[in-house]
């Protein structure tokens, strides 16, 4: 028989990150600890949960079975922490976001912020990630997407819709030739996502735009942010980002106008956590409002 939960705990660390050292880092164990307490998991069950290869641990049959019973144990150790801490006394404990770094970088530090201030015992963690994030190896409690996800068990949430357009800085504009129409921008330096990197179709501006070359690529939005206020060339900016720039431009904007939205994404079973609810209608109402109010700010410097 098992004796605790704790051997749960490190068995599906295991299994959420396919190596022992990668789990041990994040369960703050060593490597050979977190090996011995998975072969006495085994040993009291009397199976082997994992077959070890070349790319790391992979579940056996019977571990995949276990999967399932452990993350129910993981969410009622959960409930249970929630049940004892009681509503009234605030948000505590860690709750790490997920989210695209364009969003991570202008949108997602101020909204935070005002949430733990509000809430002294809660940690907050961004994680900005180039990629999808992956919820069901508990990279993050919750993340961002700028696409709704398809597959797996999880609840999506639309939050609200963005705008973006090009833009470069007031020096590179006075120093470059004039962009009167689209067709203009094929003689100008482009910035933007480098074109095999891109992880979602709603990121992949530029092909939109028809243009297939980019001089001046990354896979970070804060990357891009920072080459166009520098005034290395023009691309496409979150409306919500250009407040913090003094010196760009909007560029076309009556013409060239793209719309998309983000998405609060999380475990289904999490539903049942009423710590991780509650911060998620905060976040939710904040990303409106400190969306609202960016683009509005963005509008007044740059109208339309």
């Amino acid at each position: 028989m098992m004796d605790n939960w704790d051997d749960l705990r490190i068995f599906l660390a295991v299994a959420r990150d396919e190596s022992l050292s990668a789990a041990g880092r994040r369960l703050r164990m060593d490597a050979a600890t977190v090996g011995r307490r998975v072969a006495r998991l085994e040993e009291s069950l009397g199976a082997p949960l994992f077959a070890k290869s070349p790319q790391g641990y992979a579940l056996t049959e019977a571990g995949t079975r276990l999967v399932r019973f452990a993350e129910e144990a993981e969410q009622a150790a959960s409930q249970a922490s929630e049940a004892l801490v009681g509503r009234a006394e605030g948000l505590s404990g860690q709750i790490r976001i997920g989210a695209p770094d364009g969003c991570a970088n202008f949108l997602l530090p101020q909204v935070c912020a005002r949430i733990a201030a509000a809430n002294p015992d809660l940690d907050v963690q961004i994680v900005a990630l180039p990629r999808v994030v992956n919820l069901s190896r508990r990279e993050a409690d919750m993340a961002i997407a700028v696409s709704p996800p398809s597959a797996g068990r999880l609840v999506v949430q639309k939050i609200t819709d963005y705008r973006l357009h090009l833009a470069a800085s007031a020096e590179y504009l006075a120093q470059n030739d004039p962009v009167r129409c689209p067709e203009d921008l094929r003689g100008h330096r482009i910035v933007g996502y480098i074109p095999d990197m891109i992880f979602d179709k709603e990121l992949d501006y530029l092909g939109e735009l028809g243009l297939d070359r980019v001089p001046l690529a990354s896979n970070s939005v804060a990357v891009q942010f920072h080459w166009l206020r520098q005034g290395a060339g023009l691309g496409i900016v979150h409306d919500f980002a250009m407040p913090t720039a003094r010196g760009m431009r909007f560029v076309l904007r009556d013409v060239i106008s793209l719309t998309r939205s983000f998405y609060l994404v999380r475990h289904a079973d999490d539903r049942r956590l009423e710590r991780q609810t509650r911060f998620a209608e905060a976040l939710v109402a904040g990303m409106r409002e400190e969306l609202a109010r960016l683009e509005a700010l963005a509008d007044r410097a740059d109208p339309a």
